[in-house]
């Protein structure tokens, strides 16, 4: 892997690590602010939801404003504000002040992820980008994992608004070691084929099937990832006994396996030069049993062995949610792909943690897991009907990108939409 990448890789996995730690510490402490506060799970679900909806509103935006002013900018500017929010979280005085302050939140993160697309596409090679971004997701995991150590440390000693308040210091201080340490952006020519699309290609990509045929498949990857991360500590404590100082020791399988599964869900990405049908119908099939099974589990141990699977062979389709749109596209139009992606994962935090409470509150937490299983049945079907090597997908893009019809012969060139105009 190039030097570049590698050194933005790592600054990217701190940032990510960052960002997740600071969305996922709100679950741990969702018991407690429901005591606060005295909400039904689904007024519980409604302040997860609050984030999400402002996060997924904001994906698309912030993949075009990170391919206007640069992906590097709009990181930095995205740390700061949701430190800041973090921080405003522990001031909330109601229900009402807390979704507020949760969808401040989801706004500040919501700049973040296309814009850190964009700034790895312009500092790695195109067949190296899917492993590179590999190795960032598995941050996420490791977010996730700090979230629960953390938060289980500060709640047990001091509240809720302490530990909002503690972790919204990260975010600062990384936001000075990217502006100490971002490498300089490699030669176009090394990022991708040249591209000067028409006016308007940006916008005309992400109405594009194919793009939106990927955000689909992330729509229903976040169905599992959402139910799960958002209420599992919810449904040990209460239905299960587990102490809410053991809720990190509860997380680490899961989460570390989760993490290698994102590295070998991008390394095996860029093996079969995308090709996402070859990893998602399989993990996806036995996700969806095991989601039958994981409500049926007797104890903390057998929910943690479960849950440890699903989070395997779930996490190695997050990659693959992105292969064939990130190997294809140069930098300049991934920020914009990724944005309407990433939105469409979003959608899933709006209405899944919600949706989630409210099947406890109607019917029980059994019912409101095996609901998750429709995440991998729309998974499968999403990825059958997607573009699955880059000829393919240009093929599709060619329209949209260059106002031009395709032609048999674009379907044996890659580059074809590529061209410079």
């Amino acid at each position: 892997m190039h030097k570049t990448t590698r050194a933005t890789a790592v600054l990217l996995f701190v940032a990510w690590a960052v960002d997740y730690l600071d969305r996922q510490v709100i679950n741990l402490a969702l018991p407690e602010i429901g005591d606060t506060f005295g909400l039904t799970h689904g007024e519980r679900g409604a302040v997860l939801s609050a984030f999400f909806v402002a996060y997924a509103l904001t994906q698309i935006p912030g993949g075009l404003l990170a391919a206007r002013v640069g992906g590097v900018r709009m990181i930095c500017l995205a740390l700061a504000l949701w430190s800041l929010f973090t921080g405003l979280t522990a001031l909330a005085w109601s229900f009402t002040a807390l979704l507020a302050m949760r969808a401040l939140f989801g706004v500040a993160q919501g700049l973040f992820p296309a814009a850190a697309v964009d700034a790895l596409s312009r500092r790695s090679l195109p067949e190296q980008r899917l492993t590179a971004n590999g190795w960032i997701q598995s941050s996420n995991a490791v977010g996730g994992l700090l979230a629960a150590v953390l938060g289980a440390v500060l709640l047990a000693h001091w509240d809720w608004r302490v530990m909002f308040a503690a972790v919204s210091v990260l975010g600062v201080l990384v936001v000075l070691a990217v502006r100490r340490w971002m490498p300089a952006e490699l030669p176009e020519e090394e990022t991708g084929p040249p591209l000067r699309p028409a006016e308007g290609a940006a916008t005309a990509l992400m109405r594009s099937p194919a793009i939106l045929g990927f955000a689909v498949m992330f729509f229903a990857y976040d169905i599992v990832i959402w139910g799960l991360n958002s209420w599992s500590a919810s449904f040990l404590m209460e239905k299960r006994g587990l102490e809410v100082s053991d809720a990190g020791l509860v997380a680490l399988a899961p989460t570390l396996v989760a993490a290698v599964a994102a590295v070998v869900g991008g390394r095996l990405s860029d093996r079969y030069e995308g090709r996402p049908r070859r990893i998602v119908v399989p993990a996806m099939t036995v996700a969806a049993v095991l989601l039958v099974l994981l409500p049926l589990t007797g104890d903390v141990a057998e929910y943690v062995v479960v849950a440890t699977l699903i989070s395997g062979v779930v996490g190695l389709c997050y990659m693959p949610c992105f292969s064939v749109p990130m190997r294809s596209l140069p930098p300049g139009l991934t920020g914009a792909a990724s944005g309407v992606i990433l939105f469409g994962g979003q959608l899933s935090g709006i209405v899944v943690p919600v949706a989630f409470g409210h099947v406890v509150d109607a019917f029980s937490y059994r019912a409101a897991f095996w609901s998750l299983a429709t995440g991998p049945v729309l998974a499968v079907a999403a990825v059958l009907l997607v573009p699955q090597t880059t000829p393919q997908f240009l093929l599709r893009l060619r329209a949209a990108i260059t106002d031009q019809h395709p032609t048999e012969e674009d379907d044996n060139d890659a580059s074809a939409v590529s061209r410079p105009s």
